[in-house]
């Protein structure tokens, strides 16, 4: 597993390398990974203004602050993503945040079609679900992991899952609008509960 995380790690981008690395595609009318499609393409437009607005109007708590400003030891916080999800654009920025409060965290991204080895390693109940989260430690162990979506948004989709069969356009609005009201701060609730285990 290590020869996996140390391949994907030297791919490893910047939070600012993907952001640009996504408008540029946007410009070139595409979207990240190998497929293409005029529906990946509007995702990706959509997220890309998601974003923006996030970077701006994310705030953290003080006692995520808090939290993060304990880690006393480096961690590279490896996400695997694509400019497409919906999920990556809402919990992305927020992350973001998180990790420039310590300069102990190295935030690290790669696209998960290109890293399908590593993604194989950390699949969410057998599926290659994304934002995913890895936190190494200077030895590159796994402290942690997170994702693909803050828990309240995964028990939403899991119960309504369980009632409906699927996930379909109804439940996918519903978490939309949970996202723009939660605003970031289940994923700290998260992230701090990792962080003080």
């Amino acid at each position: 597993m290590k020869e996996v995380i140390d391949s994907s790690l030297k791919k490893g981008i910047s939070y600012t390398e993907y952001r640009d690395l996504v408008s540029d595609l946007l410009r070139e009318q595409k979207s990240t990974g190998p497929n293409q499609s005029e529906a990946l393409y509007n995702y990706s437009l959509l997220n890309d203004r998601r974003m923006k607005r996030l970077d701006k109007t994310s705030k953290l708590t003080e006692e995520t602050i808090e939290n993060v400003k304990k880690i006393s030891q480096p961690q590279t916080w490896l996400v695997l993503t694509e400019g497409w999800c919906g999920d990556a654009a809402q919990n992305l920025p927020v992350l973001n945040k998180i990790a420039e409060e310590n300069e102990n965290v190295d935030l690290k991204l790669v696209l998960r079609d290109e890293n399908l080895e590593l993604m194989d390693v950390f699949l969410t109940n057998g599926g290659r679900s994304i934002p995913k989260l890895i936190a190494l430690d200077e030895n590159k162990n796994v402290l942690f992991t997170w994702g693909p979506r803050p828990s309240v948004a995964t028990k939403m989709i899991t119960d309504y899952k369980e009632q409906n069969g699927m996930v379909d356009a109804k439940i996918k609005e519903d978490l939309q609008r949970w996202y723009n009201k939660d605003k970031g701060i289940n994923v700290q609730e998260d992230l701090i509960s990792l962080l003080s285990n």
